[in-house]
């Protein structure tokens, strides 16, 4: 009898989902970098602003291109209601419509495909169903949609609202949305509606299309759907909740979750919860992709890489920082001092920034968490995590993370 050796196979390495992160606007997370003069952000109204980039990344193998919005302004700092710190360094305003460009976009590339973000509190679930089919009809089913509930005070003024609708409604309003949607999507027409027959002269088969006839609590649509099933005919969904009523919304939706953090243990944290959450939901885990942002500068060398992070910060517009920080967290710096050290301050946006911050920036213990400190950590890629150095270094980080 013989015996043969057992060569166990090396564990196959998950394959990372590379997306790159753009908004309408020249200051997406980099208020003043507009200013350098190899910066093409301020051609952000032009199409081929975004055909060459779709290009650039379709080539640089990039999965997707997930775009940013919001329909408010930055009006926080130095407030409440207090435009004027946005304005030199375009922190993300101007900020103009992502849906058109997307068409543009897809015509140049083969497989790239595009995630756009859409609230379900100011738009309306009839015509934004009719917006994403039409876009996955002529992307050849590329588009996602990132769900968003709004956050903005200032969305909501603008938006026909005196003041924004609780958090947690506005989870309820998505979860109706969503509902409307997908009846939209999956249940308004027969996968056999559409025949094109010349023999019979029919393009549709009449009984093979229903109207949906939605009646809840906060949205009434008869239907049908006007557009034919498009190839995805539901878009890949993106969610971002932190919340936990954001979290337990995406678990039962989402296929994709962007989640923070800046050190492999905040990371698996987030991950794990996620993870529970879906099982809950009777999800498997696996089907929910994990996404984590961060700003990657790469060059030969660490040393010529961290020069081209201090050059481009150089360009920075540290007031349009603390006016991005305002909006994200609710919290006005300009109350404080600027020497003032805001590690034992017990502002809850900000300390958890700092801890982040500590634990992942080289050398950063002992020093004095100021305003300045602060909106310099922000002004290139937000609160995102870093990576800065060689292809070599880089690579390692991403791999810790």
């Amino acid at each position: 009898m013989s015996t043969e050796a057992v060569i166990a196979s090396p564990p196959q390495k998950k394959k990372w989902i590379m997306n790159a992160f753009a908004m309408s606007s020249p200051g997406h997370v980099n208020a003043g970098l507009w200013k350098h003069p190899e910066n093409r952000s301020q051609e952000y109204k032009d199409l081929s602003y975004w055909t060459d980039l779709a290009k650039i990344l379709e080539d640089g193998k990039f999965h997707g291109l997930f775009i940013a919005d919001m329909l408010g302004v930055y009006d926080v700092y130095k407030g409440p209601g207090n435009i004027e710190p946005v304005l030199p360094g375009a922190a993300q305003f101007p900020i103009s419509d992502p849906f058109p460009v997307i068409a543009a976009m897809a015509a140049v590339t083969q497989s790239l495909s595009f995630g756009i973000t859409a609230s379900t509190t100011y738009e309306q679930p009839f015509t934004l169903a009719r917006r994403f089919s039409t876009l996955d009809h002529l992307t050849k089913g590329r588009v996602g949609w990132n769900i968003v509930t709004s956050y903005l005070e200032s969305a909501a003024k603008n938006l026909n609202l005196d003041t924004q609708i609780p958090h947690d409604e506005r989870y309820k309003i998505a979860e109706e949305f969503l509902t409307v949607t997908y009846k939209l999507w999956e249940g308004s027409w027969r996968d056999d509606a559409v025949v094109k027959d010349l023999q019979t002269q029919q393009y549709t088969v009449p009984g093979r299309v229903r109207k949906i006839n939605h009646e809840g609590k906060y949205y009434k649509v008869t239907g049908p759907h006007t557009v034919e099933p498009s190839p995805q005919r539901t878009p890949f969904i993106f969610q971002a909740g932190s919340s936990n009523a954001g979290k337990d919304f995406a678990t039962r939706h989402a296929e994709a979750m962007f989640i923070p953090g800046f050190e492999p243990a905040i990371v698996r944290k987030v991950a794990d919860d996620i993870r529970q959450r879906a099982l809950e939901q009777g999800r498997s885990p696996s089907s929910i992709k994990l996404l984590v942002g961060m700003l990657v500068i790469v060059d030969e060398s660490d040393a010529l890489a961290q020069a081209k992070y201090e050059e481009y910060l150089s360009y920075a517009d540290l007031e349009g920082s603390l006016a991005l920080f305002g909006g994200w967290t609710g919290e006005d710096l300009a109350q404080f001092g600027d020497d003032e050290d805001f590690q034992f301050s017990g502002l809850g946006g900000i300390q958890s920034l700092i801890t982040s911050w500590s634990t992942t920036i080289p050398n950063s213990n002992g020093i004095k968490w100021t305003k300045s400190r602060i909106a310099r950590e922000l002004a290139l890629g937000g609160p995102h995590a870093k990576a800065i150095g060689s292809p070599t270094t880089v690579a390692d980080i991403l791999e810790t993370i």
